[in-house]
């Protein structure tokens, strides 16, 4: 209680004309932290805003301290930036609180405030009064809101896609992919096959999770395969890392990719909640929310959402043990079948196929478990 007292002294507030001044003329020179939920920062948030991770996993682990290297996992250029002291000012701010006085020792703002007073040195700390509410209906303009794809109702989106035998008229195909993030989306085996489509969403790469969807544009865009069925004998886990590296390459090269399998539902859809739970070191179920809200039909199989309940356990223990090694080290490989030692919630086992030998597919006994530490 002390030492927060002690830092709050070194908060300062700032009105939301002077945050519109800033990002207008000197952008670069400060760091403006959103402090809210992952899904409250999806829906809209301040123009260059950086969402903390700092979910209730992590507040729970934190015990009241949290370092940069928790809150800003996956963000090591703003991390590198803030530690070496190149942000003149950071700014926080949360959903509407409306100044210092009225900041809650156990809140977030506060979480925040300490890591960044005790992990840098000579930045200037501010509170955004009002937050973002007040922030959005003052400036708008410089706020970013989840966008509406358009709906693709041209003539060539009523065409079948026969190599694939995906009707016409399935719920599935309708209107186009949907943006994820702003370079991965996902859809069906009826959108990877429409060109228009795909320029006309500027998609110039495809992450096909089936066994038998043919690549219609090789040579034309970039394609990578992952060969699995929609059955609960799969190990998709196995296949994770490999998906987000492909998604990453893509990402950094300033491209966008589609991630499908035949009807957008199952595969598809695990690998882009893999994909989120794993770079933005959220939840399962604030990825299903925040995947759901934007493709409504998704709907993993038992045994994907079982894969997808270990890989959360793994993600968030590995970010909150971010201390004891660097985020960049930690990797995530395909799941042991060793059993954890660590007490969990429910254990039910998975028959799973590894798919690093086609040649002698052997069927394992994975337990998925969720631990109540983590």
């Amino acid at each position: 209680m002390e030492e927060n007292m002690v830092i709050m002294d070194e908060l300062c507030e700032m009105d939301c004309n002077v945050l519109k001044r800033l990002l207008k003329d000197d952008s670069a020179k400060c760091l403006v932290l959103d402090c809210r939920s992952f899904l409250a920062f999806s829906a809209g948030h301040i123009r260059s805003a950086v969402n903390i991770r700092c979910n209730t996993i992590v507040r729970r682990r934190a015990k009241g301290s949290v370092s940069l290297d928790q809150i800003l996992s996956g963000d090591e250029e703003v991390k590198a930036r803030l530690k070496s002291g190149l942000y003149s000012a950071v700014i926080l701010y949360d959903e509407r609180t409306p100044d210092i006085d009225t900041v809650k020792d156990d809140s977030t703002i506060t979480l925040v405030l300490n890591a960044v007073y005790r992990d840098t040195f000579g930045t200037e700390i501010f509170l955004l009064k009002g937050g973002y509410d007040r922030f959005f209906t003052e400036y708008p303009e410089f706020c970013l809101k989840t966008k509406t794809l358009s709906s693709f109702s041209t003539q060539s989106s009523l065409d079948s896609c026969s190599s694939c035998g995906t009707p016409q008229t399935s719920h599935h195909d309708q209107a186009g992919p949907v943006e994820i993030l702003p370079f991965l989306y996902l859809g069906s085996a009826f959108h990877a096959s429409k060109k228009d489509m795909l320029d006309g969403m500027g998609i110039s790469a495809l992450l096909n999770v089936s066994s038998n969807c043919p690549n219609h544009f090789e040579g034309v865009y970039q394609y990578k395969c992952i060969p699995v069925e929609d059955n609960h004998k799969e190990d998709i886990s196995s296949w994770f890392i490999e998906a987000i590296e492909f998604i990453d390459s893509v990402k950094d090269s300033n491209r966008r990719v589609l991630v499908h399998c035949q009807a957008g539902i199952s595969r598809s859809a695990t690998i882009c909640l893999a994909y989120l739970m794993k770079k933005k070191r959220v939840r399962l179920d604030e990825a299903f929310e925040f995947v759901k809200q934007r493709r409504s039909i998704i709907s993993p199989n038992f045994s994907f959402m079982g894969q997808l309940l270990q890989f959360e356990s793994q993600v968030l223990a590995t970010s909150c043990a971010v201390e004891a090694a660097s985020p960049s080290a930690a990797s995530l490989g395909p799941k042991s079948s060793s059993s954890p030692t660590s007490p969990f919630i429910f254990s039910f086992p998975v028959s799973v196929v590894a798919h690093s030998q086609p040649s002698s597919l052997a069927y394992l006994q994975s337990p998925i478990t969720t631990s109540p530490s983590c």
